[in-house]
């Protein structure tokens, strides 16, 4: 096992572990005291966040069990690390590190709500999860809430990831493609996804066929890039946005969901046009285009978390 640590003050702009991990961007990290999705709070203490990664091509040739926590705050505090690996190169891939996170949001237009947000949630950085585990945990998320949708995803990885020791303790990877795809309707009905069961089947048997590869989105301008993911059965505009935006670094990608309309019908109600095509163009216009995608999750883990 490996250790180390990273001092928050050597990043470009402040840190807030637990606000990124616990924000309802990524269902791939367990709160080692099982609290995961249980706690809102601005600063998450110093609990151990876990999960197991599969490798990513230019960041690790390896599949990685990483445990990660925060020391201190968002500016002035220390990211520790355990792992099967050196983590410094994983942590700043899935995290996003290396953004100069003050220069994004100094990029983002000066609107009331989005500067009340980013003071509560000061450090809250997007993720770049992998595409697999990311477009699945979305087809999930219909009607969910955040703790549901995690519990969901927990549930697939320990009865159908493979187990990976760290210290001589399991840890559970995501199952993969050809795992998934070889699950009956009713086996997957069984782990709570209801009728997305047979989304997530069939979505992982054209992953694993080479029938389609999430992957390729990254490769197209941004609206063919969310069209080209409705391929995959259960994967509609908002969905698709999520996948841009949390595991493809499509940065201007505004996921329109319950929240988000509301933001929309509550304070910006010009920006409704109609289809999600035309409201998305004009959200994303008034949160300054480029970083829409951060303005909408620091907009969403505010409100849902009772901002105001």
């Amino acid at each position: 096992m490996e250790r180390g640590a990273i001092d928050v003050a050597d990043l470009n702009g402040p840190f807030d572990l637990q606000a990124t991990v616990e924000s309802g961007q990524s269902y791939l990290w367990n709160r080692a005291d099982g609290g995961t999705y249980g706690d809102a709070r601005a600063y998450g203490g110093d609990e151990w966040y876990e999960t197991v990664v599969d490798p990513i091509p230019g960041v690790t040739d390896e599949r990685v069990v990483v445990r990660v926590r925060q020391r201190g705050g968002a500016r002035d505090g220390t990211v520790e690390w355990e792992s099967t690996a050196d983590a410094v190169p994983l942590l700043t891939h899935l995290l996003r590190l290396d953004d100069d996170l003050d220069a994004v949001l100094d990029a983002t237009p000066d609107l009331p709500l989005l500067n009340r947000a980013y003071d509560a949630y000061e450090g809250l950085r997007l993720t770049r999860d992998p595409t697999f585990p990311c477009l699945i945990s979305f087809i999930c998320s219909a009607q969910m809430r955040v703790a549901r949708i995690h519990r969901m995803q927990r549930r697939l990885r320990e009865t159908y990831g493979d187990v990976v020791e760290l210290d001589g303790e399991p840890y559970h990877a995501f199952p993969t493609p050809a795992a998934l795809a070889a699950r009956t309707e009713g086996e997957l009905r069984d782990l709570s996804l209801g009728y997305r069961a047979p989304y997530v089947q069939r979505t992982a048997e054209m992953v694993a066929d080479g029938e389609a590869r999430p992957e390729e989105a990254a490769d197209l301008e941004y609206e063919d890039a969310r069209d080209s993911l409705t391929r995959f059965v259960g994967v509609g505009d908002k969905v698709s946005d999520c996948v841009l935006l949390f595991s493809l670094a499509f940065l201007e990608a505004v996921p329109l969901d319950t929240w988000i309309r509301t933001t929309i019908a509550d304070y910006y109600p010009d920006c409704e046009r109609g289809s999600y095509a035309d409201t998305s163009r004009a959200i994303r216009d008034r949160f300054g285009g480029e970083y829409a995608g951060y303005a909408q999750t620091y907009v969403f883990h505010y409100l849902r978390s009772g901002g105001e």
